[in-house]
C-alpha cells in the first residue's frame, strides 16, 4: 500500500500560534518544526508498522515545515508542485491519503489556528458542502481512487473529518478554546482570536498518533471499503465567501463552476467569475 502523507503544521500539538510559531522569523518556528517532525515521524512508523509498504510525506504547510534530515528513514520527502495546480502531485499510484498536523476549517467553533488556504476565508463549499483543506485534497483522492485513511490535529478539526469519512481513525492533539466563528473580524483580529487551546504534551501525543495510525493502515488493509467517501455530484460549482479586508469593505464572494471534474473545478480560479458583495 502507498500512502501520501499530507502535512500542516497549525494542528500539531505545541505550536501554539501564528504570530510566534508559524513562519520563518518567528521566535518559536524552530521548535515548530520539531514538534510537527516529530509528529510526521510518530504516523510514518505507524504506517509502515500497520503494512504500508511505501509513504511519501509531503511537506504542505506554507514555508515549509518538515525537518527533512531528522525524517523516518523509510519515508521518501516531497516539497513543491509539479504544475502548481491540484491535485498537488497525488496521482493513481496512491492507495490512500493520510494526513497529520491538519487544522480545522475557516469559522470552525472551538478551531485552533483554524483557517482555509488563507485567513482571509470565511468559508469554501462544493455543490453546498462546507470543506476545508482536508476536503478539499479528500475529494480530490476520491476521484483519483485513494481512501482517506487517517488524519490527526485540534478536535474540531477531527469531527471535520469523522463528518466527511465517516468511520476515518483520527486522533485529537488539542481541542480549541473559542466557542464563536470568528467570521466578522477582519484577518489581524481573526488571527489571534483562534489562538486559544489546550494542547496534549507532545510525547505522549507521538505515542498515540503511532498506535492510531497503524490501526488505520490495518483496518484498509481488513476491508477494501474503509475510507471511501461519499462522492459528490457534477456538475461541479465551487463558492468561497472572503472575510473584510482593506479592499473588501463588505464580505465578498467568488464562484466557479466545472462540468465533471471535482479536481477541474479547484483549478478554475482563473475564470472565476468576478467577486460579488454579500
Amino acid at each position: 500500500m502507498k500512502i501520501y502523507l499530507m502535512t500542516d503544521m497549525e494542528g500539531v500539538a505545541g505550536v501554539v500560534s501564528f504570530g510566534e510559531w508559524t513562519g520563518p522569523g518567528k521566535p518559536y518556528y524552530p521548535v515548530a518544526r520539531e514538534l510537527l517532525t516529530g509528529e510526521v515521524n510518530a504516523v510514518v512508523q505507524g504506517l509502515f508498522m500497520g503494512g504500508a509498504e511505501e509513504v511519501v510525506v509531503c511537506d504542505a504547510h506554507g514555508p515549509g515545515g518538515v525537518n527533512v534530515q531528522d525524517l523516518f528513514p523509510r519515508a521518501d520527502y516531497m516539497r513543491g508542485w509539479a504544475d502548481q495546480t491540484w491535485p498537488l502531485n497525488l496521482d493513481p499510484s496512491y492507495d490512500a491519503v493520510a494526513w497529520v498536523g491538519q487544522h480545522a476549517k475557516a469559522c470552525t467553533p472551538f478551531g485552533h489556528l483554524c483557517h482555509t488556504q488563507s485567513l482571509e476565508y470565511i468559508d469554501e463549499s462544493v455543490n453546498g458542502v462546507s470543506i476545508g483543506e482536508f476536503g478539499e485534497l479528500a475529494l480530490c483522492a476520491a476521484e483519483l481512487g485513494a481512501r482517506a485513511v487517517f488524519a490527526s490535529g485540534d478536535e474540531a478539526f477531527t469531527r471535520e473529518a469523522q463528518a466527511l469519512v465517516p468511520g476515518i481513525e483520527t486522533v485529537a492533539v488539542k481541542r480549541g478554546l473559542r466557542s464563536g466563528t470568528g467570521e466578522d473580524l477582519d484577518v489581524e483580529a481573526y488571527t489571534r482570536y483562534v489562538g486559544s487551546a489546550i494542547h496534549t504534551n507532545p510525547v505522549q501525543a507521538r505515542s498515540i498518533l503511532l498506535e492510531a495510525a497503524r490501526n488505520a493502515i490495518k483496518r484498509a488493509l481488513a476491508d477494501s471499503s474503509y475510507g471511501h467517501i461519499p462522492p459528490l455530484t457534477p456538475p461541479f460549482s465551487r463558492t468561497v465567501i472572503f472575510r473584510p479586508g482593506p479592499n473588501r469593505p463588505a464580505k465578498t464572494i467568488m464562484r466557479v463552476a466545472h462540468p465533471t471534474s471535482f479536481i477541474g473545478v479547484m483549478n478554475e480560479w482563473a475564470e472565476a467569475t468576478p467577486l460579488e458583495q454579500e
